[in-house]
């Protein structure tokens, strides 16, 4: 169910009722915790919390760069944590609070999904945003397509290797 609204307000003002109270808490959460330097935004259909191309221009698909971001789906809503995604400790770290809330965790690699709010833990989605700041974001960023070039330029050397 991806959105064509251009501002966050007409997002939140095209849901249904029950709907725009929980994504509202939602992101009040995100909002309140969110490291300085990111910026809310609508991109992507959602609700998304970006690091401005001022700031980083060279993005593998020339997009702001996503940190986190917010949706109401056709059978679920989900919040997206791209910022645990990029650390194996604080996505472990995620989980383990999560689940210590002994609320059920529905989570594909960054995207947690909920069907109603009390089955989010707002304080660990908190902390979640919070645990990142924006230059150690864009600094994880920088080096990940720095070795994916690597790996790219790699696997060609490799592969022309055995193209005879």
């Amino acid at each position: 169910m991806q959105s064509k609204a251009k501002t966050v307000t007409e997002y939140l003002e095209e849901l249904p009722d029950d709907r725009r109270e929980q994504i509202s808490a939602v992101r009040e959460t995100i909002l309140e915790n969110l490291p300085a330097g990111y910026i809310e935004t609508m991109n992507w259909g959602m609700i998304s919390y970006e690091v401005p191309l001022s700031v980083y221009p060279d993005t593998y698909n020339k997009k702001p760069l996503l940190y986190a971001a917010l949706a109401s789906q056709k059978n679920h809503m989900a919040v997206y944590l791209n910022g645990i995604y990029c650390d194996k400790t604080l996505k472990e770290r995620f989980e383990k609070d999560y689940l210590a809330t002994d609320k059920k965790l529905d989570m594909g690699k960054c995207c947690v999904r909920f069907k109603k709010l009390e089955n989010l833990p707002l304080e660990v989605v908190g902390q979640a945003i919070a645990a990142l700041p924006m230059a150690d974001y864009v600094q994880f960023s920088k080096q990940s397509q720095k070795n994916n070039k690597n790996l790219t330029s790699s696997n060609a050397t490799f592969s022309s290797l055995f193209a005879s």
